[in-house]
């Protein structure tokens, strides 16, 4: 992991504290020296701890979130023991503590993973057949997650699969509405698209949730290999093409609009990636699945994620978070709705420039 830096003015962790329960039940880490922060995630805080005897990762909901599977830290720290055991390239968890006494909330503890991670086009930008092959890796290494099914207990126990497609439609409609700060006609037509045209079940298994370049940790010496796959906070069993499709809604194109481009998503549009419409084929093929149009899935995954960036934003507009980057969300999920809308009226996932 990288980008580091100071901790946030509000999301200091009380180092006194947490030493005294790393000495209880995380000791083999010695005494934690300094505490830094991670700081290009939107959601759940992530610190680097730097101990005696190593590194590690803490961690813990956002200020002013006290519900939500995608913010409970048990069920995280539960989800990467199991994935661990069956071998899914992920952080080997350390220890969970429930007690908010200890820094406010309760977090978990987990190994570092060490690589690069695209939040960002690099420069110089890596050469087109490099970004051909990790394109492709990312989808061959969404097809092995899926591949860990619901005949798997440890993974069977972390969700419901009957009835997926429809909690998973009228659930992010329902967050928009109490998340909602302002009116966007746009989100509500989107969200009556996709109860008009849900798509039926196309099955069950392990999915990310959130699957994205920016979740991947890959090799220095070779940006096509993934090291290991980050924020697992909401995985659960489910339909493994709505997981495909959030993935589609984060793959910005070299010919979408410049708006989008601008919400910061563009490393997938560098020379040499995949087009959205080749991801999903590949996806289908090493799946071994038969054909399904996309449009369904990416207009979901473009909706599920300005609900994100809403749920966000009302936390910045009531001054539970003064992260300065959450202020432009409001724009981003205006802009996410009419993405949407375009590949709604388009018929296609295709760049939607006009």
């Amino acid at each position: 992991m990288t980008e580091t830096g100071p901790v946030r003015a509000g999301e200091e962790v009380d180092r006194d504290a947490l030493n005294a329960y790393v000495a209880r039940d995380a000791a083999r880490l010695g005494r934690v020296v300094s505490i830094e922060q991670f700081h290009g995630g939107f959601s759940n805080l992530t610190y680097l701890l730097k101990a005696e005897r190593g590194e590690a990762v803490l961690r813990r909901p956002p200020l002013g979130v006290t519900t939500g599977a995608a913010h409970d830290m048990g069920r995280e720290y539960r989800i990467l023991s199991a994935l661990v055991v069956r071998g899914v390239a992920a952080p080997t968890p350390i220890a969970y503590c429930a007690d908010e006494s200890v820094i406010g909330a309760p977090f978990y503890l987990m190994e570092r993973m060490y690589g690069v991670i695209l939040r960002a086009a690099p420069a110089p930008a890596p050469p087109p057949d490099v970004m051909r092959r990790l394109s492709a890796t990312f989808v061959d290494t969404l097809v092995a997650i899926h591949a860990v099914g619901r005949d798997d207990p440890g993974i069977a126990a972390l969700g419901k699969a009957d009835g997926y497609v429809e909690r998973q439609v009228g659930g992010w409609t329902a967050r928009w509405g109490k998340s909602r700060t302002q009116p966007v006609p746009e989100m509500d037509r989107v969200a009556a698209w996709l109860a008009a045209n849900r798509a039926r079940e196309s099955g069950s298994a392990l999915i990310h949730n959130d699957y994205k370049y920016d979740n991947l940790v890959l090799s220095p010496t070779d940006l096509a290999q993934v090291r290991g796959v980050l924020d697992w906070e909401m995985a659960t069993l489910g339909d493994p093409l709505l997981d495909v499709g959030t993935s589609l809604g984060y793959w910005v194109e070299a010919g979408d609009s410049p708006e989008f481009h601008a919400l910061g998503l563009g490393v997938t549009a560098l020379p040499g990636n995949l087009t959205r419409t080749e991801l999903w084929a590949r996806y289908l093929a090493k799946s071994r699945h038969g054909p399904v149009d996309p449009l369904f899935y990416y207009v979901f995954g473009l909706f599920k994620i300005a609900v994100i960036a809403q749920q966000i934003f009302a936390r910045y507009e009531q001054g539970l978070t003064h992260d300065e980057r959450f202020a432009r969300l409001g724009d981003a999920v205006r802009l996410l709705a009419r993405t949407a809308e375009r590949a709604m009226q388009r018929g296609t996932i295709a760049a939607s420039a006009p």
